[in-house]
């Protein structure tokens, strides 16, 4: 028992911390409850499943964090990101996936390594004893929530994540709607043409935040509240916020022209990204919703091109269960009360696949670390990983503690550069230097150590 590694949850963090345990040489037990136990959200029993986006979004590691987050992850032999690198989709300077075989690719190679195997079963209590990580993500289940909230002592803090709809491509009409990656962004025709766009004049804008206002909406259970996560906002409660604003978030028009109607600027676009490798499946980008199952078809039918719409999935919205971490964890991803007992990914405070995956590899390197009879020191802040855990550990204050992507502004400033937005371009090109030879030089005594 004390030598062996124990990950609850199959997600994004528990798959990457088993991956990176077993790779150290430990035997890694994965406690996964799905299929026996279901969730809201997930589709299979299958490990790394995604249950939202397709993306993990920007893949420049020189001019965006994730993208740096990206880079440090492949530094450090991810299983999340070689699987996403094999199967890639089309998608401007994001990294997109085949979601299906995406997860079937995870599963394999956990299932094929020496070192790990899988168990089928909820796990309901915080163990007394043994090496484990707590990778259950934003649905842990009910009865592991009641006992994370017993031990720490504190209600678990919630907030809502809306699931975006996907559409059937030879449901969409082509003779509205075009192909084009905003401002012609990628390398190859493919990337510069990954995004299926859907124009809107004043009128159609306006009627369709009409539309959009008055719809029903899923009703929330008694005690729950609606504090949703700024990065994952449904598209009514940003309509609700002005009714200008989603022209100014998911369906801005600019850098974009309809070679319909090329002299003819659009008022508002509606985006929709390639969700598998066929390009049988597209998801409409930014538009998480609660609105109920009928009143998505009507609304959604108001996009031109989209008025003949047959949907693969509509939208949904499910509560995400996440921990104060600054109060509970410790810098190495402990639970202060419990040493024994470690969290990674989403319940810790990250949001996104990616960050997920990220604390997945501090949590499982250092825990592997440990049953090896050694200790490991957290990345430093200068690097994306250390800045988030940094962050999400001690770095954010507790009283306001929200679910936090990677970004810039976790990271140390870099002396003598210019501020504000003219000088962006070199001051992130600074913090990602400075963080791609950190990180190296973090991962190196790991190296030569295995």
């Amino acid at each position: 028992m004390t030598k062996i590694l124990h990950i609850v949850g199959g997600g994004m963090a528990g798959s990457e911390a088993a991956w990176q345990g077993a790779n150290m040489g430990v035997q890694v037990v994965i406690h996964e409850m799905r299929p026996k136990v279901g969730t809201f959200a997930h589709q299979t029993g299958l490990l790394g499943e995604m249950v939202c986006s397709n993306s993990f979004r920007s893949d420049d590691s020189e001019q965006n964090a994730v993208g740096l987050l990206h880079w440090e992850m492949r530094a450090a032999n991810g299983l999340i990101m070689q699987t996403a690198d094999k199967h890639r989709l089309p998608a401007g300077g994001a990294l997109a996936v085949d979601r299906d075989p995406f997860a079937q690719s995870v599963t394999d190679a956990l299932r094929a390594h020496p070192n790990i195997s899988v168990e089928y079963g909820e796990i309901t209590a915080l163990p007394d004893d043994g090496h484990w990580i707590i990778a259950t993500g934003p649905l842990t289940s009910t009865a592991l929530g009641q006992a994370i909230s017993k031990e720490t002592g504190a209600e678990a803090l919630a907030f809502f994540d809306a699931i975006a709809p996907i559409v059937y491509f030879d449901s969409i009409d082509m003779d509205q709607a075009w192909m084009q990656s905003r401002y012609d962004k990628g390398e190859t025709e493919e990337e510069r043409t990954a995004y299926l766009n859907c124009p809107m004049t004043k009128q159609q804008y306006e009627d369709f935040i009409d539309a959009l206002l008055a719809a029903d909406k899923t009703e929330f259970h008694e005690g729950e509240t609606a504090g949703y996560f700024d990065g994952c906002l449904p598209i009514e409660v940003m309509a609700e916020r002005g009714r200008e604003t989603l022209r100014h978030g998911p369906m801005k028009p600019v850098g974009l022209t309809n070679p319909h109607h090329p002299d003819v600027k659009a008022h508002a676009v509606v985006q929709l990204r390639r969700d598998n490798k066929l390009g049988t499946l597209y998801n409409i980008v930014g538009f998480q919703t609660k609105m109920k199952y009928g009143a998505q078809a009507d609304v959604f039918k108001r996009i031109p091109g989209l008025e003949n719409a047959r949907f693969a999935r509509l939208g949904g919205i499910h509560r995400n269960t996440f921990l104060n971490s600054p109060t509970l964890l410790t810098a190495d991803m402990r639970l202060k009360s419990r040493p024994n007992v470690r969290f990674a990914g989403q319940i810790t405070g990250v949001e996104g696949y990616v960050e997920s995956a990220a604390m997945g590899l501090l949590a499982g390197r250092a825990a592997a670390t440990e049953i090896l009879g050694g200790s490991l020191d957290m990345p430093p802040a200068t690097t994306a990983m250390g800045a988030l855990i940094t962050h999400i550990t001690g770095g954010a204050e507790a009283k306001t503690f929200q679910p936090m992507n990677v970004n810039f502004g976790l990271f140390p400033p870099v002396e003598g550069l210019r501020g504000g937005r003219r000088g962006r371009k070199d001051r992130y090109k600074a913090y990602t230097d400075r963080a791609k030879a950190d990180w190296q030089a973090w991962l190196a005594p790991q190296a030569a150590a295995a």
